[in-house]
């Protein structure tokens, strides 16, 4: 009966997937014929090989992720108290909405720069341009959770006069559990990219230094080293975190 959606769940169709565009890339690259421009596969494997050994790509890595982490953690906790003020509060949502389409509609670049600007050229810059630049993304999803939670449990939770606690957590999580997986699933993914943009503009380390360092030296095998390394933490970090994070807690919807 569930047979379609246990074959995609197959892991060799995710690893075939990857295979095809790996052969499409070398394609491409032997078709070109100019390592300069599009180097092979082979070609890109060894530097990534030799900037880990070296301890540069661990290194550039480790610095990346922990603005990921900080930036994520802020932009979560920001948004999902707005959000959930937002749509439990109708007064507050009139008087935010305008401010939530605003920040939805600036540019990620502009941000970057003005808190550079404005702050200066230091981490914590850094890392608030990045959470303003994901807060609003978390606020709506949040707020759509919370105008959908269940009235006759809000009720049950009156009539056994729950303590803020109990309600908390027996009632609101639960429902907005599914909400948060999905904000948090969807916002990584922002979130590293505008990461490495801030980089690239205005530190002294990290992936989006490195891609700026090699970009100026017309380096394309080394801004995909280190470019590739990247999306396989961040691929990892999604398969192995952020998709059993969201089945978990959408889970008690399929019981």
């Amino acid at each position: 009966m569930s047979k379609p959606e246990a074959d995609g769940r197959q892991p060799w169709i995710p690893l075939l997937s990857l295979a095809g565009l790996l052969a499409g890339w070398s394609v491409l690259a032997v078709l070109g014929n100019d390592a300069e421009v599009l180097p092979a596969p082979w070609q890109v494997a060894p530097l990534i090989v030799s900037e880990t050994l070296s301890g540069e790509l661990p290194r550039h890595l480790g610095a990346t992720l922990a603005r990921v982490a900080l930036a994520f953690v802020l932009a979560m906790s920001i948004g999902l108290a707005i959000g959930l003020l937002m749509g439990r509060s109708r007064r507050a949502d009139h008087w935010l909405d305008p401010w939530l389409i605003v920040f939805l509609n600036l540019p990620a670049l502009v941000t970057i720069v003005l808190c550079y600007l404005w702050i200066g050229l230091t981490e914590a810059a850094a890392i608030l341009a990045v959470a303003i630049n994901k807060i609003p993304t978390v606020v709506v999803t949040i707020r759509e959770g919370a105008r959908a939670l269940d009235n006759q449990l809000e009720d049950m939770a009156k009539i056994f006069r729950m303590g803020r606690g109990a309600h908390l957590r027996h009632v609101v999580a639960p429902q907005l559990a599914p909400f948060i997986a999905s904000a948090g699933r969807s916002g990584i993914s922002l979130i590293w990219k505008i990461v490495l943009v801030v980089e690239f503009l205005g530190r002294a380390n990290g992936v989006g230094f490195q891609i700026h360092l090699y970009f100026q030296l017309f380096d394309v095998a080394m801004i995909l080293a280190y470019a590739i390394s990247f999306i396989a933490v961040m691929l990892a970090i999604e398969s192995f975190v952020l998709q059993p994070w969201e089945a978990r807690a959408t889970r008690w919807r399929r019981a």
